[in-house]
C-alpha cells in the first residue's frame, strides 16, 4: 500500500517501494524539546509544502522525482523514549541502506539523527557527518538524557568524525569538550564563513569520501527560518547553503542526510516550503550534480 501523505506528489508510478531509490523516513518525536514546541508537526508540514513545488529543478535542468521516492508512513514513536526513538530509527535506517537505497529521514526533533548516523555508519562503512546546526550540541547529558537534543553533536561524534558546520552558540560544557578535539574533524562556525573566504574548501577537505549529512534547520538564518525550536540570530542563507551542499556532492559520496527541528507556525508556510525545497534540491545534487571528468 502506497502511503496517501507523500513527499513530492509525484505520479503514483514513481512512489513504489521496490522501484524507488530515495526512501523517505518521517520521525515527528517531539520528546526532549526545551524551548518552542511543534517539531512532532514538521515532517507533515513538510509533505504539504511539497505538493506545490514544482518537479523540474531549474538549477540542474532534470526531474528529480524520476530516480524514484518512496515516503513510508510515519513512524509509531509517540511518547517513546530517546533511546528507543534512536533505536527505532536505526533499525529502520539499517533495513534502507540494506537494501540499497538512499535514506532521507525528516523530523521531528534531532535526536532521530543519532540513530540514522549509527545505521550509516554499519552500513556504509568509514564515513563522517556533516553536521550543520546553530549549535554546537555537545553535551555529555541535559535535563537527565544523554540523548536529548542538546547532546546530539556529542553522540554523532563518538559513531564518525564530526564537521560541524554554521555553528553561532555552544554551552561552556561543549566549550571545554572541544578543547579535547575527540573525533572532531573540523568546526567551521558562522563566524568563520563572515571572515574566511576558503571555509567551504576547509570544511569538504576534513570530510572523508563518504559523507552522512544531518541538517538542524535553524543552521540558516532567521530571516528566512524562524519555525525552529530555539531561532538564533544569523546563519546561513539559501543560497549559501546551497552552495556548500552542492560542493561536497561533487566532491563526496553522499550516503544519506536528515532535514530535522521544523517547528510549523500558524498562519506563516514560507519556512515549511522552503525545508522541502531543500530536501528536493540535496536529492538532485546527490543524484545529478556529481562534477563531470
Amino acid at each position: 500500500m502506497v502511503n496517501s501523505v507523500r513527499y513530492g506528489g509525484a505520479d503514483i508510478s514513481y512512489v513504489d517501494y521496490d522501484k524507488a531509490r530515495v526512501i523517505i523516513v518521517p520521525v515527528p518525536y517531539e520528546g526532549t524539546v526545551t524551548y518552542k514546541k511543534g517539531t512532532k508537526n514538521g515532517p507533515c508540514a513538510i509533505f504539504e509544502a511539497s505538493r506545490y513545488m514544482e518537479l523540474f529543478d531549474e538549477e540542474l535542468g532534470v526531474e528529480t522525482f524520476k530516480v524514484g521516492i518512496h515516503t513510508m508512513s510515519p513512524l509509531d514513536v509517540d511518547g517513546l523514549s530517546p533511546e528507543a526513538v534512536i533505536k527505532t530509527v536505526y533499525n529502520v535506517q539499517r533495513n534502507i541502506l540494506s537494501a540499497g537505497k538512499f535514506p532521507v529521514l525528516i523530523g521531528g526533533e534531532h535526536t532521530a539523527s543519532i540513530g540514522a548516523v549509527k545505521a550509516a555508519k554499519d552500513i556504509a562503512g568509514d564515513i563522517s557527518v556533516l553536521h550543520m546546526d546553530a549549535h554546537h550540541d555537545l553535551r555529555d547529558e541535559y535535563e537527565g538524557s544523554k540523548n536529548s537534543h542538546a547532546c546530539v553533536g556529542r553522540r554523532m561524534q563518538e559513531i564518525a568524525p564530526l564537521v560541524q558546520l554554521g555553528m553561532r552558540s555552544i554551552s561552556r560544557e561543549g566549550k571545554e569538550f572541544l578543547s579535547s578535539q575527540n573525533n572532531i574533524a573540523r568546526i567551521v562556525s558562522a563566524y568563520d564563513i563572515l571572515n574566511d573566504t576558503l571555509w567551504d574548501r576547509k570544511a569538504l577537505e576534513s570530510l572523508k569520501d563518504k559523507v552522512y549529512i544531518s541538517i538542524d534547520l535553524d543552521v540558516l538564518d532567521i530571516s528566512i527560518m524562524p519555525a525552529v525550536g530555539t531561532p538564533e540570530p544569523g546563519g546561513l542563507g539559501w543560497y549559501l547553503i546551497l552552495d556548500i551542499l552542492k560542493l561536497v556532492a561533487q566532491n563526496k559520496e553522499i550516503v544519506g542526510f536528515d532535514v530535522v527541528e521544523l517547528s510549523p507556525l500558524s498562519g506563516n508556510i514560507t519556512p515549511d516550503f522552503l525545508a522541502s525545497k531543500l530536501i528536493y534540491r540535496l536529492l538532485s545534487y546527490v543524484f545529478f550534480g556529481k562534477k563531470k571528468k
